[in-house]
């Protein structure tokens, strides 16, 4: 009888020796070294948020007290809301004045800064030309020239062009103050955005003009809107423009009153009303920055992520 070879017996795969897995490297260091830096980092930032948000708090809570509470408890609470500083710094102080030339200054200097710093940030990012990287760095030059260094021919031309000491002439200066770096920023941001979009409405028949006021403005918002606020910043806290070139008393702006409060004291010492106008002046700005702070997060980080 003939016999065939069995073939040996197949061992379960449950029963078969398995190949040790790689172990992954440990994280306890990582995570340990993660975690120091994280505790690090955060507690730099309570303390920067505290060292920023105190001197607010406290001359706000100043701006409710009267002059003896301020000398006698200075970080006590005050006994009672005194609402006449705030009234009297209003009106007394002529501070509705200095409120009223600002917004009218701020208000169309921020929006001329922001039409004709687009404009040419838009022909200079999207169009060869010769020049036009020339004219770049001349913008990029006008940003580390100092001001001071201009304030004797500013006062020149614009006493030869009957501007001087008017609001149309302060915001004329203010517009030029804050050109360069609106043409730099923007500049960076109109290069981020797709051409394909505006080569679309070439082709629909879309003119130059139409294409940057109806396709691209819009596109560009968030960077518009970072930096109108800092624009709006600057222009807002801007001292030594006014103080040179708008002397008359009638038009001068928050920044000047403010120094113009703080002297007309005297031997008086209205510290309450100084405190309320303070914060008169720095509301707005407060407000301007918590409304639109996710968009200039988002107009600060657009050219990184693209």
């Amino acid at each position: 009888m003939k016999t065939t070879d069995t073939p040996p017996p197949v061992e379960p795969v449950e029963d078969r020796p398995q190949v040790a897995k790689e172990k992954a490297p440990p994280e306890k260091a990582k995570s340990g070294e993660g975690g120091v830096l994280n505790a690090f980092s955060h507690g730099i930032l309570i303390i920067w948020a505290i060292m920023v948000v105190l001197p607010l708090l406290w001359a706000v809570m100043t701006s409710f007290k009267d002059d003896d509470s301020i000398f006698s408890s200075p970080w006590s609470l005050p006994d009672k809301l005194h609402f006449d500083n705030w009234s009297r710094a209003w009106s007394q102080a002529h501070m509705s004045d200095y409120f009223g030339n600002t917004l009218i200054v701020v208000g169309f200097s921020l929006v001329g800064t922001l039409v004709l710093g687009s404009m040419a940030a838009y022909v200079l990012a999207r169009f060869e030309f010769p020049g036009n990287r020339f004219i770049y760095f001349l913008f990029v030059g006008g940003m580390s020239f100092p001001i001071m260094l201009a304030l004797v021919p500013l006062f020149y031309v614009l006493n030869n062009m009957s501007l001087l000491n008017t609001l149309p002439g302060l915001i004329l200066v203010y517009i030029a103050y804050s050109l360069p770096f609106t043409v730099f920023f923007l500049t960076s941001f109109f290069r981020t955005l797709p051409t394909s979009i505006a080569e679309a409405a070439f082709v629909d028949g879309a003119s130059h003009t139409r294409t940057f006021f109806q396709i691209m403005l819009p596109m560009a918002k968030p960077g518009l809107v970072s930096v109108g606020i800092f624009n709006f910043l600057g222009q807002w806290n801007q001292y030594m423009l006014p103080t040179v070139l708008n002397t008359d008393p009638d038009k001068k702006v928050l920044s000047q009153g403010l120094v113009e409060l703080a002297t007309s004291q005297g031997y008086k010492g209205d510290w309450s009303g100084l405190f309320a106008g303070l914060v008169m002046a720095m509301l707005p700005v407060l407000a301007a920055y918590i409304i639109f702070q996710r968009q200039v997060v988002q107009g600060l980080t657009a050219g990184a992520l693209k």
